[in-house]
């Protein structure tokens, strides 16, 4: 930024607190620099972490652990199965959960409790215990203490005899080895197979080993009983069903034949009724009947209309079967009417119709036609006779076929409930033969001990402790320690509210950075925190020498990065004020401690040794500490020169090799006027005379945070110099402070970090920052060492 032209109340705006909390994302280089940063606490709480695993290693008894294996095996019980009448299901994840659950039952852990009398050993009731479970027992006995209970106490046990009270504590003792054998004992699937996995972990090698076989043996037998139970169950069950069942299908068939015999539904061979048979019986013969009406009927008919057509015709429509009645007496008679006929023509057509023998054969023609028609009648009356037979017959029959249709409906609706009798007899009677059947096979299943499960992996005697695993402890205690370091770290950099770098300075309060000074020493000598000793003491503690060759590092070391900081901050306020002639600058901080007597002091003593007409005034007179530093022991000093308008020749001290002149502050008892001083018009006088004689002017002015003395000397200030001391002042009060004051905010040139550590300030730089290349700037800054010399010369 070009500062020639820039007016003093045009700095550049505070960034907002709501855009420095906006800065959500945190790049990757970021949390590089935090770990590098934080690389120390991570490195000792991972170290703790490996200790107190070695620790763990140390105290934890060794545990040993023996596994079997059982198979679920449907094969082995097939020939059960095929006579089985139980279906047999694919084993599902669902079954396999329930053996699991079989197996850490508190009746299978029983069993083996009771089998190898764990509730009278000792190893298994009072194994060795780690460190931690002790404590953690410890802890819990003291909580029980308090709760006025114990866990050892057995309810009601105080009120028995001596008998009682030992059986009580035999039972409390087996159900505490059964509860502890079953939440011990592992069971799981291996994969997706039919096998799972029994295990148990012991301090005692042969222990689990017992252990985890008396617990495989005592499953396989715990799936034999549990067949034989259900099949045993299952064949009592069915024997007292199979008598209901055989009581009730007699007393059905009772029932059935009990109602046939009361409604006389009496069957033939077929299964048919009897009125059944009859009434269709009786239908065929009235289809019979009907025909043989019909047949006669049509005779009688044809015959009579022969007749009643007279005797002329009688002889062309005689046509009789030859199975009729008469037949063969009007066949020869008809024989003889066509011989007659025959020799009436022949007669006629030789001798003609009057002769005797033609008129004889008319006459004789006539005679048997007439015998013909007689006969035809008689036939016709008989046909007659048997039309009234045959319509006779099938009125008959249907009063018959009334009557029997009557009968037959009766006997159809008791067959309906006859039907449904017979068919609950039926029912009962297959139940129960099926009963019976399922009888047979579970009386034949129950001399089959054949189970579904068999041992594939008999338990073995372990040959190595199976935990605590060494590696795996150290690893998670490694883990658990970088994880605890990483949490610290984090806390350290969420606590981090103070000034690292020049970014922070521009980002955070909006101010030109000018630089960094750093320690004086190169940060060997361990500096005490402003909290910790005052500022008094803090100088006291230094000797007189030392006090003075601070204030001196930029004239004794004029080539080093103390003084080059301070040249970068002659160039800023050159530059904003290039068109004054004598500059006033005010040296201030917002905490005592951060260095600004420091400073102030080697920025006039840079100035004066340059060339430049340079003042120094100490203008803390609460703590003149710049005063004290110098060694200066005067009777008179500003307050004086101020109070009897004097000028600053009268109480002003020069230094012979830079020709600084220095103006020091006496401290006068508990002076508390001292902003109405820094503001007065006598000092508004001193300043003006001495603006007459030099170029620079540096005053360092008490902080800003305890006291006012600083506001209320800005008019009389062209600009500031904030110092800030790094790692040590808060960003947010700073910030604050120049918040609520804007009009030394405006006057704010720039702002320096001192007392900075260069060996970790590059940890808080960027990737790409110059805090990471000082090193290579160390040919360009020369030690105080180096130059005494050449200063000498």
């Amino acid at each position: 930024m070009n500062y020639a032209n820039f007016p003093l109340d045009k700095r550049m705006p505070l960034p907002s607190a709501d855009q420095e909390k906006g800065e959500d994302f945190i790049d990757v280089e970021r949390l590089l620099g935090m770990a590098a940063r934080q690389a120390k606490v991570v490195a000792v709480c991972a170290a703790i972490g490996l200790f107190l695993g070695v620790i763990y290693l140390q105290t934890t008894p060794k545990q040993y652990m023996s596994a079997a294996s059982v198979l679920i095996d449907e094969g082995l019980n097939r020939v059960v199965d095929d006579i089985s009448a139980a279906s047999q299901t694919v084993q599902t994840d669902a079954s396999f959960l329930s053996q699991i659950e079989i197996l850490t039952s508190a009746r299978l852990a029983s069993v083996v409790v009771d089998k190898l009398k764990l509730d009278q050993n000792d190893a298994f009731m009072n194994p060795p215990q780690s460190a931690l479970a002790k404590g953690v027992g410890f802890l819990r006995g003291v909580v029980g203490y308090f709760r006025g209970n114990s866990a050892n106490d057995i309810p009601g046990i105080e009120n028995v005899d001596e008998a009682t009270r030992q059986a009580m504590i035999k039972t409390a003792t087996h159900d505490y080895a059964v509860l502890k054998l079953q939440s011990e004992v592992l069971a799981q699937r291996n994969g997706r197979s039919y096998v799972i996995s029994i295990g148990y972990q012991a301090p005692d090698p042969a222990l689990a080993t017992a252990i985890t076989k008396a617990y495989a043996d005592a499953y396989l037998a715990d799936q034999l009983n549990a067949s034989f139970d259900a099949t045993e169950r299952a064949a009592l069950w069915l024997q007292g069903r199979l008598t209901e069942l055989r009581e009730s299908s007699q007393q059905a068939a009772m029932a059935v034949e009990k109602f046939r015999a009361e409604h006389g539904l009496s069957a033939n061979s077929d299964g048919q009724l009897l009125s059944d048979k009859q009434l269709a019986d009786l239908n065929a013969q009235l289809i019979v009947a009907q025909a043989d009406t019909a047949r006669a009927s049509a005779r009688y008919q044809q015959y009579k209309a022969i007749v009643d057509s007279g005797s002329e015709a009688a002889f062309n429509d005689s046509a009789v079967g030859a199975d009729q009645p008469s037949s063969s007496v009007i066949i020869a008679l008809k024989t003889r009417y066509l011989a007659i006929a025959k020799r009436l023509q022949d007669v006629e057509a030789n001798f003609g119709k009057d002769h005797p023998q033609a008129v004889a054969l008319t006459k004789e023609k006539a005679d048997v036609s007439a015998q013909i028609f007689g006969q035809l009648k008689q036939l016709t009356e008989s046909y007659r006779n048997d039309f009234e037979v045959a319509q006779a017959r099938e009125t008959a029959l249907r009063d018959k076929i009334s009557t029997a249709a009557g009968k037959s409906s009766i006997d159809n609706q008791s067959q309906v409930k006859l039907k449904e009798l017979d068919q609950q007899a039926q029912a009962l009677t297959t139940l129960y033969q099926t009963f019976l059947s399922r009888y047979e096979e579970a009386s034949q299943q129950q001399s089959f001990p054949v189970g579904k499960v068999r041992i594939i992996s008999d338990a073995t005697m372990p040959l190595a402790a199976s935990s605590p695993r060494t590696l795996r402890v150290l690893a998670l205690s490694l883990v658990l320690g970088l994880m605890l370091g990483a949490g610290f770290g984090g806390l350290n950099e969420f606590n981090e509210r103070f000034f690292r770098t020049g970014e922070d300075i521009r980002d955070r309060v909006g101010l030109k950075f000018l630089g960094y000074l750093p320690t004086i020493g190169g940060g060997k000598a361990k500096e005490a925190k402003p909290d910790d000793v005052p500022v008094d003491s803090k100088v006291a503690s230094l000797s007189a020498a030392e006090k003075r060759a601070r204030m001196r590092v930029s004239i004794d070391a004029p080539a080093s990065m103390f003084a080059e900081t301070l040249r970068n901050a002659k160039i800023a306020f050159d530059v904003v004020m290039e068109d004054r002639g004598s500059r006033v600058i005010g040296v201030i901080s917002v905490l005592p401690g951060e260095g600004k007597s420091t400073v102030a002091a080697n920025l006039a003593g840079l100035l004066a040794a340059n060339g430049a007409r340079t003042l120094l005034i100490d203008g803390d007179l609460r703590n003149p500490g710049l005063s004290r530093s110098l060694g200066m022991e005067t009777e008179q000093g500003l307050m004086e020169a101020v109070v009897n308008g004097q000028t600053w020749q009268s109480v002003g001290k020069v230094d012979r090799q830079t020709k600084l002149a220095i103006i020091p502050a006496v401290l006068r008892g508990q002076f508390s006027h001292t902003s109405e001083l820094l503001g007065s018009a006598g000092m508004r006088r001193f300043i003006e005379n001495a603006k007459e004689t030099f170029e620079y002017i540096i005053v360092d002015l008490p902080p800003l945070g305890p006291v006012v003395d600083a506001k209320a000397f800005a008019p009389l200030v062209d600009g500031f110099v904030l110092v800030t001391e790094w790692g040590r002042t808060p960003r947010n009060m700073v910030r604050s402070m120049l918040e609520s004051e804007p009009y030394i905010a405006n006057k704010v040139i720039g702002a320096v970090l001192n007392k900075v550590d260069l060996k970790k300030l590059a940890k808080y730089g960027s990737l790409g920052g110059s805090e990471r290349f000082f090193d290579r700037y160390s040919t360009y800054y020369l030690e105080k060492s180096e130059q005494r010399p050449k200063q000498a010369a």
